[in-house]
């Protein structure tokens, strides 16, 4: 039980580091283009929400509703999608 929590405090932290990153990024690109106002806070919600389905998490999540997993078989399927993505 203990290794499922630490294992999900380490998922929860990673996603929060990513999300973070994803922020500063298009906040940057908001400012390379000089953006303002509205036209700034919409740029910044679409590559947000942009950079959070490119996420291989989402991409591995997505793969594994297509193929109508639930429960253990999903997790499993996600863990194995996950550490293919990040050694390739």
């Amino acid at each position: 039980m203990r290794k499922f929590v630490m294992i999900a405090l380490v998922a929860l932290a990673s996603a929060n580091v990513a999300a973070y990153a994803a922020d500063n990024s298009c906040a940057a690109q908001a400012a390379s283009k000089k953006l303002a106002g509205a036209a700034k806070n919409s740029f910044i919600k679409k590559c947000e929400k942009d950079s959070k389905a490119a996420s291989p998490q989402a991409m591995c999540e997505g793969k594994a509703a297509e193929k109508k997993l639930a429960g253990a078989a999903k997790n499993s399927f996600v863990k194995k999608c996950m550490k293919d993505a990040s050694a390739g």
